[in-house]
This record gives C-alpha cells, structure tokens and sequence, in this order.
C-alpha cells in the first residue's frame, strides 16, 4: 500500500525540466582537460620526435689489413732470436735462426708487418707448423689506426656506415680519459666464423672470446684523427690519454643506431 501512494505521487508531481543538469564536476574537466594536453604532446611527440639507441659489443684495434700467425717450417731448437715485438719487418726478413739435422735454418716473415707477439724463445724446441709469432700486416708504419667490432649477428642489419661509435679502450680508463670517437666504414655482409676470425686477427684466442655468443658480424670502425692529442685520435675528453696507442689494444665499442620516430613503432 505505502509503496502504491509514492508511485501515484510521482505520477501527479510535473516533470523538473527547469532544473539545470551537472553533467561533470570542476575536478573532472580538470582531469579532463590535462588528459587531452598529455596525449596531443604525446602524439606530436610520436609524429616528430625521435628515439636512438646504442649498441654495444667488443673488438679490438689493428690495422686494417689484420694479423698472421707465422709458424715454423721447420723443425728444431732455436738458436736464435733476430727480431723483437714491435719491429717492423719487410717480407722474408729472418725472425728465428733454428738448428735442424740439416743444419741451420732461418724462420722468415711470409708478409711485411710488425711484430706483435713472439712466442718461440731462444733454446726453444719448434716442430714443423708450430706457431712461433704474430705479425701484423703494414704496408707504412704511420698507417692509422681501426677498430673492428664484432656485433651479434642478428644486430648488424641496424647498423649503417657512417654511424658514430664510441669506443672504451682497456688501457685508457674512461673515468678519466673519456672515449674514443670513430665512425662505421663498413659492415660484414654474414657472420664471421671463429676460423675466419682467427685467420683475421692471428689470435685464436681472440676468435673463441668474440665467438662466444654465436657467429658475429664485424663492424669496421675508422678513427678519427686529432693533431691536438698524444695518441693521434679524437677523444671524448680534451687532450684523451697522455700517451699513444697501439695495436692489438681491447676495447668496447658502443654503435649510435640510425634514430626511429616512435610512430614507427606502431606501423607495421
């Protein structure tokens, strides 16, 4: 019965047409009104902004025309050392004396270069195709400088010549000296083998360490001449290290990526 007289009341009571309807709150057009700023920022962002990223990975500089492993063609007790690391050797030039049971025979460069690493020392006892030094190959003792990076082979497609590369050098700490700067000169078409690597740098070692997460692409990295420093480079800090630099030194290498407009991230 009570719930029968509030329906009839409504009934007979006229319609509120002449009140004024809220349809949102101050608080709520606020909160309105920041959303819609927020996303057209974000979207002008989206359409005209752009994001870069780095990509980073090791390597080590050399010269441009890599390194050999020379090893003996003969087999023997060295008698003598003729060459020292650091020296630069024309090709045929004798780096061991070695007496065999046909007498003594010399071990001679294959190719003109500098001699990185000798491992066979005096009374030594060689066998035929035992590795007995690294020569890097050069043409001029003033040649410049490369770093070669070897990236994941999945990542090499996003790099392109040109792009700059800094490079953290192992003997030069960055805390102090800054980077390296240096620009992509070319990019590896396909993955490179440990053996490939190996017969590049002279340095199975170095081929096991780059070769550790898969075949990698090597990037090659020119570095960027400077008058003003020790080294001879461009540095990231003013004067970089007060000394110069030399081959094989280990570094990183962090790769500047062509920079995306985050609408690209949305298109297919």
């Amino acid at each position: 019965m009570q719930f029968r007289q509030k329906a009839l009341s409504r009934l007979q009571s006229p319609e509120e047409l002449d009140l004024p309807v809220r349809f949102a709150r101050p608080q709520g057009r606020l909160v309105l009104g920041v959303t819609i700023v927020v996303m057209a920022v974000a979207a002008y962002w989206a359409l005209t902004g752009s994001v870069s990223s780095k990509l980073t990975a090791g390597g080590i500089l050399t010269r441009a025309e890599g390194s050999y492993l020379l090893q003996s063609p003969v087999s023997g007790q060295v008698t003598q050392v003729l060459a020292r690391e650091g020296q630069v050797l024309r090709a045929g030039a004798p780096l061991l004396k070695v007496r065999t049971e046909q007498g003594y025979r010399a071990v001679r460069a294959v190719e003109g270069g500098r001699v990185t690493s000798l491992v066979a020392k005096t009374g030594a006892v060689v066998t035929t195709g035992a590795d007995v030094a690294t020569v890097e190959r050069m043409r001029d003792p003033g040649e410049p400088l490369v770093a070669m990076v070897y990236v994941s082979g999945g990542s090499g497609a996003g790099i392109s010549p040109g792009a700059r590369v800094d490079l953290t050098v192992q003997s030069a700490p960055q805390e102090q000296y800054g980077v390296l700067r240096g620009k992509v000169k070319a990019v590896g078409r396909a993955p490179q083998s440990g053996q490939q690597i190996a017969g590049f740098l002279g340095n199975p070692q170095l081929a096991a360490q780059f070769t550790k997460g898969g075949d990698p692409v090597p990037v090659l990295v020119e570095l960027e001449r400077s008058a003003a420093t020790k080294s001879g480079y461009r540095w990231s800090s003013a004067d970089g290290p007060p000394f110069r630099i030399d081959s094989p030194t280990p570094v990183t290498g962090a790769v500047h990526l062509t920079a995306e407009r985050p609408v690209d991230w949305l298109l297919p």
